[in-house]
């Protein structure tokens, strides 16, 4: 991944000379991103080499597919139909092809470095998915176990994965097993299993560029680890068309707050404590490729973001605040309208809104404030429509 390079470009710079060398073929055999024309949504599994891709239900005859691979890599496609292409290099690591997926929704491709030492097979399935189909979330299926916990539903077209920032934490190597991970499922649920959440610290790797911290985190959408340095508020790209008016947002949580709150630079903020965060927005997306970021509530006086209609978020607008408790503890949370806008129910049923849902131990997490130690327990979650 391209995030590799740039790490070992962070770590390396002091020792760079003024001697300039011919560049080493590169080694690196990976996708970085797939996008199309009708994907709503893509997740990428480095670790197990799985592409999830998630479209609407609509005619897939001709499908393309646009891919990022690393840096003078190619690809090809394994096991194509009678309709399909193969992939061809556009412009620097772009690639595309077309594919025919009425029939069978899944391809393997397969990606060779410029040096040739490397090769990956990578699996891609289609999944269709209508989320305003399922709102009932209890977080009780694994996708993935190792390194960390990728939690997912089941639908009767495919799957829908949940996102966290598990990826982006696996890079300051400080997890020696899944648990250690800030985004984990847990056994002691509400009923059954839950996720649980917890702020984490960074070590050696976060401090020196103001990532101290990683929140647990865990939303609908997908996470880009390959902007997860430069580019952190970016890397979080949350929500999926919904088509129905969310009225309430309900579930069960724990929480318990860490000791020491810190801002980040690690710096100790004595006046203030943390607090974990539950919330659900719905807003525009109008043109189909537009998803709320990292910054959607700014933390330096900018209003929220303006693409929001309605937000059902804990401690705010009427909504009961977070209170530490180690007793599962009921919410529930109304949506109210946000920015001065109205749903628009054309737009609504054509799927032109998209829904987030997102859960976070550290309420200031995405700028890497927070208390490390910081607990998030949630459980039977339910988006109330109308």
């Amino acid at each position: 991944m391209k995030v590799k390079n740039l790490l070992l470009g962070l770590f390396a710079s002091c020792a760079i000379t003024s001697c300039i060398q011919d560049e080493a073929p590169n080694v690196e055999a990976a996708i970085d991103g797939c996008e199309g024309e009708n994907i709503l949504l893509t997740n990428i599994s480095h670790n197990t080499k799985e592409i999830e891709v998630y479209m609407a239900d609509m005619d897939m005859s001709k499908q393309t597919l646009v891919f990022t691979l690393a840096d003078k890599a190619t690809i090809q496609l394994d096991d194509p139909e009678t309709n399909d292409t193969q992939p061809a290099l556009q412009k620097d690591t772009t690639w595309t092809c077309q594919c025919d997926f009425s029939q069978n929704k899944q391809r393997h491709f397969t990606v060779k470095s410029e040096s040739g030492s490397n090769q990956a097979t990578y699996t891609l399935s289609i999944n269709t998915i209508e989320l305003s189909n399922y709102t009932k979330y209890s977080f009780e299926e694994l996708k993935e176990t190792t390194p960390y916990h990728v939690l997912y539903l089941t639908t009767e077209s495919g799957i829908m994965q949940w996102a966290s920032g598990n990826p982006g934490f696996e890079i300051s190597g400080m997890a020696q097993d899944a648990e250690d991970y800030p985004t984990a499922q847990s056994s002691d649920g509400y009923s059954g299993k839950c996720v649980k959440l917890t702020t984490r610290d960074t070590g050696n790797f976060g401090k020196p560029i103001g990532m101290p911290i990683a929140a647990g985190n865990l939303f609908i959408g997908s996470f880009d680890v390959q902007n997860a340095i430069q580019h952190p508020l970016q890397a979080t790209l949350f929500g999926f068309p919904f088509t129905k008016k969310p009225v309430r947002m309900t579930g069960y949580y724990k929480y318990k707050a860490g000791e020491t709150f810190t801002d980040e630079n690690k710096e100790e903020e004595v006046s203030k404590s943390d607090m974990g965060d539950i919330y659900a927005a719905l807003y525009e997306s109008f043109t189909g490729d537009y998803s709320l970021n990292g910054d959607l509530f700014p933390q330096d006086g900018r209003p929220i973001d303006e693409h929001i209609v309605s937000l059902a978020r804990i401690g705010q607008d009427g909504n009961p605040t977070m209170a530490e408790t180690d007793q599962w503890t009921r919410f529930e949370l109304s949506f109210e309208p946000q920015n001065g806008k109205t749903i628009d129910e054309e737009r609504l049923r054509n799927g032109e809104y998209k829904l987030a849902i997102v859960f976070t131990s550290s309420i200031e997490g995405a700028y890497f404030r927070g208390a490390v130690g910081s607990e998030l327990y949630v459980d039977e979650v339910e988006i109330v429509c109308e």
